[in-house]
C-alpha cells in the first residue's frame, strides 16, 4: 500500500509499468485477432450470393424480440467514438502514446472497433432491418453522448467498464444462444467471438480495481460505493429513434431484453456479486471510516436488489421499433 495521502495521478503512475509490462496478455495482436469479414459472406467470391441468401433464411427464424435486442446491442457497439473520447478524457491516462494506459485504451479500442463492424454487415445482410433507421440511431447516439456519472475520475471508470463488460458478454453470449436455436449457428458464432473478447476486456478491468484496492483501499472503495448508489448505467441510455424522445428507445430495447432473458435484472445483482468476490471487498481492511461505511453499503447492496427485482413485473410486447419493418 502506497502513503494514505496520494492523488489518483500516483496511483495511475504506480501502476502504468504493471499494464505496459502485461499488455501482451490484455490484448490481442492483429496479427491472432478474428475479423470482421471472417464470419460474413466473402463478396468477391461466386458463392458470395448463395451464403448470402442461406444468411437471409437463417435469420428469418429470429423473433421481434431477439432481433429488437440484437439492433440495439449494435447499436451500443457502434457508439464507439462516445467511449474512446470518453477514455481520453480521464484524467492522467494518456500522457504520452506510449504509456501502458495509452497502450491499453489504444488496443481496446481496436478490439472494439471489429464488434459494431461485423454485426453491422450481419444485420445488412440479413434483410430485416431498415438499415437508415439504424444508422440515424447510431448517429442520433453518437451526437449525443452519454453521462455514465464518472466525471473525470478513472476509480470510477474503472468500476464502471467492469460492470459494463461483464454485461454486454451476457448479452452478446444470450442473443447468440437464442440465435441457435432459431437456427442461426452463424449469428451464434458471431455473437460468441464478440462475447469473448468482452470476457477477457471484463478481466483487465477488474484486475484495475484489484490493483487500486491494493495501494489506495479507502478512495477506491469510495468510488465504487459512488457508482453504485447512482447505478450503472448502459452507454447507450439515451438510444433514440428517428422523431423520438432521447432515451425513450433504449427503454423499449431493455424490455425486450428483460422480456426474452436476454439481460435481466437479476443478471445486474449476479454481477456485483461477482464484483464483490473478485474485488473481496468484505475482507478488504486498513479502510478510513468512510470508506468502511461505503464497504457495508455495497456488501448489502445485493439483498436490496434482489428484493426490489421480485416486485418488478416482466414487461409487456407493446412496442414497435421503427428499426424492424
Amino acid at each position: 500500500m502506497l502513503s494514505t495521502a496520494i492523488s489518483r495521478a500516483e496511483v495511475l503512475v504506480h501502476l502504468e509499468s504493471f499494464v505496459k509490462e502485461n499488455i501482451g496478455t490484455f490484448l490481442r495482436t492483429v496479427e491472432d485477432s478474428w475479423q470482421p469479414s471472417d464470419y460474413i459472406p466473402d463478396s468477391r467470391l461466386d458463392t458470395f450470393f448463395d451464403e448470402v441468401k442461406l444468411l437471409r433464411e437463417r435469420a428469418a427464424g429470429l423473433s421481434y424480440d431477439l432481433l429488437a435486442v440484437l439492433v440495439g446491442d449494435t447499436i451500443t457497439e457502434e457508439a464507439l467514438p462516445n467511449y474512446e473520447a470518453w477514455f481520453h478524457e480521464l484524467d492522467d491516462l494518456n500522457r504520452d502514446r506510449d504509456n501502458g494506459w495509452a497502450q491499453w485504451v489504444r488496443g481496446w479500442t481496436a478490439e472494439e472497433n471489429r464488434h459494431g463492424d461485423l454485426l453491422n454487415r450481419y444485420l445488412y445482410l440479413s434483410g430485416r432491418v431498415n438499415m437508415r433507421e439504424f444508422e440515424a440511431s447510431t448517429q442520433h447516439l453518437i451526437a449525443d453522448g452519454f453521462d455514465l456519472g464518472t466525471a473525470h475520475d478513472p476509480y470510477r471508470a474503472f468500476v464502471y467498464t467492469s460492470y459494463q463488460e461483464m454485461a454486454t458478454n451476457i448479452s452478446h453470449r444470450r442473443v447468440g444462444q437464442f440465435a441457435r436455436k432459431a437456427g442461426d449457428d452463424q449469428l451464434s458464432k458471431i455473437c460468441g467471438m464478440i462475447a469473448g473478447d468482452e470476457t477477457r476486456h471484463a478481466r483487465v478491468y477488474k484486475t484495475f480495481v484489484d490493483k487500486i484496492f491494493e495501494v489506495d483501499p479507502s478512495e477506491m472503495m469510495l468510488a465504487f460505493e459512488d457508482m453504485m448508489r447512482k447505478k450503472i448505467v448502459m452507454p447507450a441510455h439515451y438510444m433514440r429513434e428517428l422523431g423520438v424522445e432521447m432515451g425513450k428507445t433504449f427503454g423499449h430495447f431493455t424490455d425486450a431484453a428483460q422480456r426474452i432473458g436476454v439481460y435481466t435484472s437479476a443478471d445486474y445483482t449476479d454481477i456485483l456479486d461477482t464484483l464483490l468476490i473478485d474485488w473481496k471487498v468484505g475482507d478488504r481492511t486498513g479502510l478510513t471510516p468512510a470508506a468502511e461505511k461505503a464497504r457495508d453499503y455495497v456488501m448489502a447492496l445485493p439483498a436490496r436488489l434482489r428484493r426490489v427485482a421480485d416486485r418488478m413485473p416482466v414487461p409487456k410486447l407493446e412496442y414497435k421499433f421503427k428499426w424492424i419493418d
